[in-house]
C-alpha cells in the first residue's frame, strides 16, 4: 500500500505515526478446503442467503426490514464479527455502513485488508434488535447457526470480533471487553482463532481508546503472518 494512503487510513483511526516492522500486513490467497466444486459451494451460500432473508427463527423477523447475511468475497482469510445490523444496515442489507463503517473500512485498510477483496464481514445476529438494543439470549441462539455455516464456507485463518457483546457471545462469556483483548481465543469446531478489539462505533464515542484498538490489529495481523508461516500463536500478546 502506498505511504500516504496508509497514513490517511492510519490518521482516520486516530494514530499519527506508523512504523513497518517485519514483512507488514500479507495479502494471502484465499485458504481453505477447496475440494467442494466450485458450484457446490455457490449453491450453499445461494441457499444461506435465502434462509437468512426469510428466517422467522425468532420475533426479531417481525420488526426488521431484512435479514443482514454479509459482505466480502466468498473465500476469506479474515472473518470480521460485529453485533448486528443497525438501522442503516436493515434499510441497506450490508453490515458496518455509515461513520461507523467508514471507521472499520480505515481500521481493515490500515493493516492491508478490504470489504471487497480479501476479508469478509458479518454480525453475530442477522437481524435489527428494536432500538438496537442488545440480542437475547434466545436470539444469539437463533442466529448461530447461520454465522457458523458462513465459517464453513468461509474457511478463514482468524476472525476479528469487534465490541463487547460480539466476543462476550462468540465466547460465551461475560468477561469485560478489556480483559478479553491482547490474547488469541478459538471459536467453533474448526478451532478458528479469534482476536478481540472495539467497536468502530465505540471508538467513535471514546477516540482515546483507537490507539488501543490500533495495537489489537496490530496483535491480529502479527497472528495471522504467523499463522499462514505455520507457526500458530497462543496466549498472550508479548
Amino acid at each position: 500500500m502506498p505511504g500516504e494512503r496508509r497514513l490517511e487510513y492510519l490518521r482516520a483511526i486516530g494514530i499519527d505515526l506508523w512504523v513497518r516492522r517485519g514483512r507488514g500486513a500479507v495479502e494471502a490467497p484465499p485458504t481453505g478446503d477447496m475440494a467442494a466444486p466450485a458450484a457446490e459451494i455457490e449453491a450453499r451460500w445461494d441457499a444461506l442467503r435465502a434462509a437468512v432473508l426469510e428466517c422467522t427463527r425468532c420475533p426479531l423477523h417481525a420488526t426488521r426490514t431484512q435479514g443482514v447475511l454479509g459482505v466480502g468475497p466468498k473465500r476469506a482469510d479474515w472473518l470480521v464479527i460485529g453485533e448486528a445490523p443497525g438501522a442503516e444496515e436493515d434499510r441497506r442489507g450490508e453490515p458496518f455502513v455509515g461513520a461507523a463503517g467508514q471507521l472499520l473500512d480505515a481500521m481493515l485498510r490500515a493493516i492491508g485488508l478490504d470489504r471487497r477483496t480479501n476479508v469478509y464481514i458479518a454480525n453475530v445476529l442477522k437481524s435489527r434488535p428494536p432500538g438496537n438494543r442488545d440480542p437475547k439470549p434466545e436470539e444469539v441462539a437463533a442466529c448461530l447457526p447461520y454465522l457458523v455455516e458462513q465459517i464453513a464456507l468461509l474457511q478463514p485463518k482468524i476472525m476479528l470480533a469487534v465490541g463487547r457483546i460480539a466476543a462476550q457471545n462468540l465466547l460465551g462469556t461475560d468477561v469485560p471487553l478489556g480483559r478479553l483483548r491482547g490474547r488469541v481465543h478459538r471459536f467453533g469446531e474448526l478451532n478458528t482463532p479469534l482476536v478481540v478489539t472495539y467497536h468502530p462505533a465505540y471508538l467513535l464515542r471514546t477516540p482515546g481508546d483507537k490507539r488501543k484498538a490500533w495495537e489489537d490489529l496490530k496483535f491480529a495481523r502479527s497472528v495471522y503472518q504467523q499463522l499462514t508461516q505455520g507457526t500458530a500463536t497462543d496466549g498472550n500478546r508479548s
